[in-house]
């Protein structure tokens, strides 16, 4: 009898929905009238690093390219201003609304006001707490990577090139956030096969350079066994290299490094043999975004989920990707 893997069970559970024209909760979605153009909101949750730079410039592109109107707002790292983005996206009457929400639960009440106003929306790269909304019901989709997966892989990279032993320090992203918490999981899920890959400390840099910086440097003064780092994100990644480095320690031979995003800084610290393994976690949800909106404009059942596709960066392809790399 075949074992499935939860990825191959969700896929399956997919499928049998999808295989209905209808889902009674995905009827009772906000409607939207198909139309050449759309007014788009976009309620970015900051701009503080290149990954939300880059997402923010496939938004706009996207736009320009198709001649609609972006409504764009930038919530500084805040989820109640990120509520009241949103509130104020609702008062404006745009079409549709795309969020990248900041926190899980503290943007709840900006799905549901956008649903109550029959506004469609859509999550774009982060999720909200499924307990208390649910894609296909509170909101037509979510669109964005496999966190939980990204945490599988760069644990299996980095357990494969320590040979299973590795005493670790782990740079968790912003607290609350859906990928912080499942690239957490992902990564603790696939080693606790391997009882020589130990975290001994782990602590929110709240996937900022300067804050992972700060936090690495902490840690690792508690911890000086730590032989490896495992990073939320390539900006904390580069804070953490930073303060190895002013420490007098060799990056990619003192600590052994697995990192999430694909930025340029950490493609080149690749190509230089600093960090081992970066996942890639690609931020141009632009074209994506905008074919999922026309899409549900055309009266198409989606799925809950669309997930994207992404790669694993080593030394070996680090070079290869480095002109597209943001």
């Amino acid at each position: 009898m075949k074992t499935f893997t939860r990825r191959e069970t969700i896929g399956l559970l997919g499928a049998a929905a999808g295989a209905f024209v209808v889902r009674p909760a995905y009827a009772a979605l906000p409607k939207l009238a198909k139309k050449d153009t759309y007014k788009v909101g976009f309620a970015q949750t900051e701009s503080n690093n290149p990954w939300r730079l880059a997402q923010t410039k496939s938004m706009q592109d996207e736009a320009t390219k198709r001649g609609w109107q972006l409504v764009y707002t930038d919530a500084a790292g805040s989820a109640a201003k990120q509520v009241a983005d949103v509130r104020s996206m609702i008062a404006q009457k745009v079409d549709v609304i795309l969020l990248a929400p900041r926190e899980e639960k503290p943007l709840i009440p900006a799905v549901m006001e956008a649903k109550k106003a029959g506004i469609p929306m859509f999550l774009i790269d982060r999720n909200v707490d499924q307990t208390l909304a649910k894609g296909g019901e509170d909101y037509v989709a979510f669109i964005g990577s496999d966190f939980t997966k990204e945490g599988m892989q760069a644990a299996e990279v980095l357990t494969a090139a320590v040979g299973g032993k590795a005493k670790i320090i782990e740079l968790q992203g912003s607290t609350g956030s859906s990928p912080a918490n499942d690239r957490m999981a992902g990564f603790a899920a696939y080693i606790k096969d391997h009882p020589g890959m130990e975290i001994i400390a782990s602590q929110s840099g709240d996937f900022a350079r300067d804050k992972g910086r700060q936090v690495f440097e902490t840690l690792y003064q508690a911890h000086p066994e730590a032989t490896a780092l495992y990073s939320h994100n390539d900006e904390m990644t580069m804070g953490a290299i930073a303060a190895m480095e002013a420490a007098g320690k060799v990056p990619g031979k003192d600590l052994i490094i697995a990192s999430i995003d694909g930025t340029k800084d950490a493609t080149q610290a690749l190509i230089d043999g600093k960090v081992l393994v970066v996942v890639e976690c690609n931020p141009k949800f632009g074209p994506a975004a905008f074919d999922a909106v026309v899409k549900y404009g055309n009266g198409e059942t989606l799925e809950p989920r669309l997930v994207n596709t992404d790669r694993v960066f080593t030394k070996d392809n680090a070079a290869a990707y480095m002109p597209e790399a943001y």
